[in-house]
Order: structure tokens, then sequence, then C-alpha cells
């Protein structure tokens, strides 16, 4: 199925609605701004570094309908409620309507270490990853609510919030937060008498944004941007919630045997993260190949 009959079947998409998309500037976020925008919507991109958010909102106007006065930059750090109520004022006077569309997609990737090390560093990764979103949320939600139109508020999650690997404990906690934020924020709303808004977590598998360490040029492996907004409409036509992606190397079998596992611990009883236990290596291959 094409893009756009995906997009068509979507009641928050639809020529004249706005988007509000934060880390817009680069990956996923700009992918989705360029993609609203040739659907006919209105689009707020938000990030930091003002250079970084003119060249996106230059890329972005020159494919939207109306140019430039359908695209709105604005700096913004997601960690501070105050830029995103700005944020929420600023696209109410510039589009006249709130959002259909909230995108809680800024995020960093940066390694604070180990679980005792840089308190700073922890706290700042997770004012982003995982506060960012509470404060876009907190900023648009009840406008969007009240609007009494169709909405959809996306979350970007990770799978690893989920399988929650060794390798960056405070990158898979901010995203494990974000993904129990983001359940409870889709009960919530579903039970908001007159609510039309729904709440969905994004989870990308492997893409090449602007976190993705070490390369300059996409690896084989990875998904672009284009790739997981392609599917992210696929999946919320759907109506689906988890918005599992899939890339190059992952297919969905395979997260969804090694999320298994991951929940496999608590019921079996085996240590914690035994998937990367010595003693449970082999149990954990053959369970893969079953």
């Amino acid at each position: 199925m094409a893009q756009n009959d995906n997009a068509h079947q979507i009641p928050a998409i639809k020529p004249g609605n706005v988007a509000v998309i934060t880390g817009g500037a680069s990956g996923i976020g700009l992918a989705a701004a360029k993609t609203f925008v040739g659907l006919g919507m209105k689009v707020a991109i938000a990030d930091i570094g003002a250079d970084r958010i003119q060249d996106a909102v230059d890329a972005v106007a020159g494919l939207a309908k109306g140019g430039k006065a359908d695209v709105l930059g604005s700096t913004c750090d997601v960690s501070k409620l105050g830029d995103l109520a700005a944020l929420a004022k600023t696209v109410a006077e510039r589009f006249g309507k709130a959002p259909s569309i909230l995108m809680n997609n800024a995020g960093v990737g940066n390694n604070p270490g180990k679980p005792w090390e840089n308190p700073d560093a922890w706290r700042k990764l997770i004012d982003i990853n995982f506060w960012g979103a509470v404060n876009g949320t907190g900023a648009f939600a009840e406008g969007m609510i009240q609007s009494g139109e169709p909405g959809i508020i996306i979350n970007t999650g990770s799978k690893q919030g989920i399988t929650t690997p060794p390798g960056n404990l405070a990158y898979n906690v901010s995203k494990a937060a974000l993904k129990t934020y983001t359940e409870g924020l889709a009960h919530e709303l579903r039970n908001t008498a007159g609510c039309q808004v729904s709440a969905h977590l994004l989870i990308p598998g492997f893409t090449f944004t602007g976190l993705t360490t070490g390369a300059t040029e996409k690896p084989a492996g990875a998904w672009s941007g284009q790739q997981v907004v392609d599917f992210m409409l696929e999946s919320l036509a759907r109506g689906d919630f988890y918005i599992l992606c899939p890339d190059n190397e992952v297919k969905r079998p395979t997260d969804e045997k090694r999320m298994a596992w991951a929940i496999g611990d608590i019921i079996e009883n085996r240590p914690a993260l035994s998937r990367w236990h010595p003693g449970f290596k082999d149990v954990f291959e053959t369970f893969m190949k079953s």
C-alpha cells in the first residue's frame, strides 16, 4: 500500500491540519515534517541550533503547498516545560489551531557511563528523552483534546527501552520510562469523555539518524528516517499502539523472540539480563532457533 493511501485512512491527517515535531531538524523528525507537508499539512519544527532549524525549514518549505507560510521553525529545549509552553503559544498564533499531530521525537544518545557515575549527565539525558515527551504532552494535549478533533500523539521510544541491552543504561532507563508513560497516556486518553486523541509508541529499529554513532552515511543494515515514517503511517492506519519497526537486519519475529525472552527473565526467575549472562548463552541461542 502506498504511503499516501495509508495517510488517507488516518483522520488526524488532512490538508490544513497542523503537525508539531520536536527533534524535527534531522533524521526521523525531518522525514516526518517533509511527509506531513507533502500531505498538505502545516508543520512546526522544534529543535536546537538556529542554523539546523533554518536548513530544515528551507527544505520542508520547498515541499509545502503554501511555502514558508506553512512551516514554522522554533528553537526549543524540550527539557524545559517553559520552552514547550512557548512553542504551543507560537503554534496557536501562527496557525490558529491546536495541532492534530504531536511527535515528541527529540532525543539524545550520549552515554553517561555506569549506574554510579556522572549523575548530572544521567539527569540531562533523562530530562531530554523522557521529560521532553512529558513536557510536550503537557503543553499540547489539553488543547488537542478540547478541539474535539481527531488527534495523535506519537512518542519516539526504542527497542532498548524494552529489551534493555547492556551498553548505555541511562538511555535504556529513559526509553523504558517513556514506554510506560505512553502506555498510561493512551489509557487515559481513551477513557477521557469526548476525547478523539490517541497516543502511540514509535519503536524504530536500526535507523540512520543524527544518533547513529560513527556513521557518515547510511549503513546497509539501517533503515532511513523516511522508511520509518512510511512504516509509522502504515501502522497508524491500522490503529497500532506499538509501532514496532523492523530494519534491514532484524525482522519482527526476531524482535518478538528477544522481547519474549526479556520478560521471561521475570517469569522464569532468571538473572537480570540473562540474555547476556554466560550461564544462559546456549539456552538463549537455542530459544532463538526454536
